[in-house]
C-alpha cells in the first residue's frame, strides 16, 4: 500500500476518466431508466406513468417482431464464429497467399457501415449487379432487400463479411499460442492431422472460441444500426428490425422518448447478461 499522498496522486490521474465515465455513461443510464417510467415527449411536461411503458413493450407487435429477428440472429451465431476459425486454421496451415488472404478478410472491419451499406445497397437491390450476375446465367433475379424472406438473411450475410476479419485475427493469435510440444506429443502418439486439430488444437482454443462467441452476439445486438439504416430501414415492414434501430424509430421519428427509453432498458438487461457472462467465462478460464 502507497502512502495517502501517492493515493491521492493515483485519485488525480483517473479521476478524468471517472468524470467522463460518469457524464457520458452512467448519468445517460441513469436518465434513460427514470425517464422509461414517463411518458415524456422531449420537449413539455412529463407525468409518471409507471411501468405503462414497459408494458407497452410487452406487447408491441414491432418490438416482438425485433426479438425474433434477434434470435434468428443469435441461430447463426455458429456461423459467425466457424467461419473465421476454418479460414484461421487454412491460414494457419500455410495455404498458398496466406498473408494476402488474411489482408483481404480482414480489410472490411476497417470499413465504416455506412461505405459498406452504400456497396451492398448497389450490389443487393432489384437492378444491382448481383441481378444481373443472375440473369447472365438465366435465373430469376431476386429482391434480395425488398422481400421479407431474404431481407435478414441478405443483412447477416452483409454483416458476417464486414466483421468476420477481427474474428479471425484473434483465432490467428489464438493458434500461435498452441503449445506446439503438445502437437509434437500427439503426432509422435499416431494421431492424424484432423484428430490433432479435433483433440488438441480446437479444445486449446476454447477459450478464445467462447470468448470469440460472446463478443460477437453483443456486437450484432447493438452495432448493426447504420447498416439497417443503409439497406433496408428496418423494412419490409418489421423484417429487419432490431431492437437498437426500433429504439431510434420510437425517439426520432415518433417522439416517444419515455417508450423508447423503456425498450433501451430491455436491451441493457439482456447486455448485462451477456456481459456477465463473458466475464464468466473469462474468470473461469484464468483459473483453467
Amino acid at each position: 500500500m502507497g502512502s495517502k499522498a501517492e493515493r491521492r496522486i493515483g485519485l488525480l490521474f483517473v479521476l478524468p476518466a471517472i468524470v467522463l465515465v460518469g457524464l457520458f455513461r452512467i448519468f445517460p443510464l441513469a436518465w434513460g431508466f427514470v425517464l422509461s417510467f414517463t411518458d415524456s415527449d422531449g420537449f413539455g411536461k412529463s407525468a409518471f406513468v409507471g411501468i405503462d411503458n414497459y408494458v407497452a413493450v410487452a406487447n408491441d407487435p414491432a418490438f416482438r417482431d425485433s426479438i425474433e429477428n434477434t434470435l434468428i440472429l443469435i441461430a447463426t451465431l455458429p456461423i459467425w464464429v466457424m467461419l473465421p476459425l476454418l479460414l484461421a486454421i487454412l491460414i494457419h496451415q500455410g495455404v498458398p497467399g496466406g498473408k494476402v488472404f488474411r489482408a483481404v478478410y480482414f480489410f472490411p472491419a476497417v470499413l465504416s457501415t455506412v461505405i459498406i451499406g452504400s456497396i451492398f445497397n448497389v450490389v443487393l437491390r432489384f437492378d444491382g449487379s448481383l441481378n444481373a450476375f443472375l440473369k447472365a446465367f438465366g435465373l430469376i433475379p431476386v429482391d434480395w432487400l425488398g422481400n421479407g424472406a431474404t431481407a435478414l438473411g441478405s443483412l447477416i450475410a452483409v454483416q458476417l463479411w464486414a466483421t468476420f476479419g477481427m474474428s479471425l485475427l484473434i483465432f490467428m493469435a489464438g493458434l500461435s499460442t498452441v503449445s506446439k510440444e503438445l502437437i509434437e506429443a500427439a503426432r509422435l502418439d499416431g494421431a492424424k492431422p484432423v484428430q490433432i486439430w479435433v483433440h488438441v488444437i480446437i479444445p486449446a482454443l476454447r477459450p478464445i472460441i467462447e470468448f470469440v462467441a460472446v463478443v460477437t452476439t453483443i456486437g450484432v445486438l447493438t452495432s448493426m444500426f447504420g447498416l439497417i439504416y443503409v439497406l433496408t430501414a428496418g423494412g419490409p415492414g418489421t423484417a429487419t428490425t432490431l431492437p437498437e434501430f426500433l429504439i431510434w424509430l420510437e425517439q426520432g421519428k415518433m417522439n416517444q422518448p419515455g417508450y423508447a427509453a423503456a425498450i433501451s432498458m430491455v436491451l441493457f438487461v439482456v447486455m448485462a447478461g451477456l456481459a456477465y457472462l463473458q466475464i464468466r467465462i473469462m474468470s473461469r478460464n484464468a483459473n483453467l
